[in-house]
């Protein structure tokens, strides 16, 4: 039987286009961008203000990058590290993401990075400072946009031992975050020769710390060094208000105390000194369109979450640019943002071999509602990356 042109040119057309139905978004015209962040309980606003800051930098790019549009996929993952497998397991193999954008909890984003180390998935992690993903568990598909835990706790160590405190005590939730941020402090605090007298700690996400206050007033250090965020940094910092505790011992922290939460904290948050990879008041070009635009499209000031996000959607652009949107070529594209200058609001920055960023840590004060810049406490500083193999 003879196939007319007409009919075969119809078939092999029709054969095309199922064809490319069926194909993978990134062999298509759209990049397929995973968000697992917390958008319910103690990290909710902080998971929201990421989201923001991720898609105000591809709106910017009108909604595309490299010519491809940007679909968006969202899971939240409840800070709950117990579902954090499932959950990025579900963006990777049900959802086919091209790359994972996440999260807070650094429980969480442990379990995410197997998940991409396992699946050779892009991760971009946004927030989560666990100093094991840019340490053994880093490898070549995982960046981060944020920080290390021991980048500000080692910055406000330093901070605290040039400024002559002899002894501290250190308050944070016991689990990854909070441990390796006294340990980032310690180092800085003991090798300047301070002493950390005490570890107080209470289980994530506890916010009972009327016992602890009582052992901190009859322990009277110098200083008290904590890590907290969100709605648990509201809640002690009024907390430490109210218990009168400031006329005596100083309170400093990463800059997460007070990020994000200054509206809610008041005036017991006032003159309150943190370190952080960012500050409200900065001078430079970037930073000030940056808040305007934010400002302007969320009706709401942008925090270092919102900055986090708005970096990691650039990284992913650095990327698929160098390979026009061609998300095969992943050795190439992991090359690109390996390389890259990141023209951030926090200011300029790169990576390090670990892919973790090489920043400026900042010297803040609360003054009304802005985390004032007062110095930097550490320019350049690199994570150790200890145990990375790269």
């Amino acid at each position: 039987m003879r196939i007319r042109p007409s009919l075969l040119a119809r078939t092999l057309l029709g054969s095309a286009l199922l064809a490319a139905a069926a194909a993978p978004a990134s062999a298509q015209d759209k990049i397929k961008v995973g968000f697992m962040l917390p958008y319910t309980g103690t990290f909710a606003a902080l998971g929201t203000a990421i989201e923001n800051g991720f898609r105000q930098y591809i709106d910017e790019q009108g909604g595309k990058l490299a010519g491809k549009t940007v679909e968006f996929v969202k899971v939240d993952d409840e800070s709950d590290p117990a579902k954090a497998s499932d959950n990025a397991n579900k963006l990777v193999k049900r959802d086919n993401v091209d790359v994972m954008i996440g999260t807070v909890h650094s429980g969480v984003a442990m379990a995410m990075a197997k998940v991409a180390k396992d699946n050779n998935t892009l991760l971009i992690v946004p927030n989560a400072g666990a100093d094991a993903i840019t340490g053994p568990l880093c490898a070549p598909n995982i960046f981060r946009s944020s920080f290390s835990n021991w980048q500000p706790g080692f910055a406000m160590g330093k901070v605290a031992a040039d400024r002559k405190i002899k002894t501290a005590v250190t308050l944070t939730w016991k689990y990854a975050a909070g441990d390796e941020s006294v340990r980032g402090f310690k180092e800085g605090f003991e090798t300047g020769g301070g002493k950390v007298v005490k570890e107080l700690n209470l289980p994530f996400p506890n916010v009972e710390f009327q016992a602890l206050l009582t052992e901190v007033a009859a322990l009277k250090p110098d200083a008290v060094y904590v890590f907290f965020a969100g709605g648990g940094a509201v809640k002690f910092v009024k907390d430490w208000a109210a218990a009168g505790l400031g006329s005596s011992v100083k309170l400093i922290g990463a800059g997460f105390l007070t990020d994000g939460t200054l509206e809610a904290q008041g005036a017991a948050a006032q003159g309150l000194l943190t370190t952080l990879h960012y500050a409200d008041d900065l001078t430079n070009p970037k930073d000030k369109a940056f808040r305007l635009q934010y400002a302007k499209a969320y009706k709401l000031q942008p925090d270092v979450y919102a900055v986090q996000g708005y970096d990691a959607a650039q990284m992913l652009a650095a990327g698929v640019n160098a390979v026009k949107g061609d998300m095969k070529q992943r050795d190439a594209l992991v090359k690109a943002i390996e390389s890259a200058k990141i023209d951030s609001p926090r200011g300029a920055f790169t990576l390090s071999r670990a892919h973790n960023p090489v920043q400026d840590i900042y010297l803040r004060e609360v003054s009304g509602k802005v985390n004032k810049n007062v110095g930097i406490a550490v320019k350049g500083l690199a994570d150790p990356a200890r145990g990375c193999r790269l």
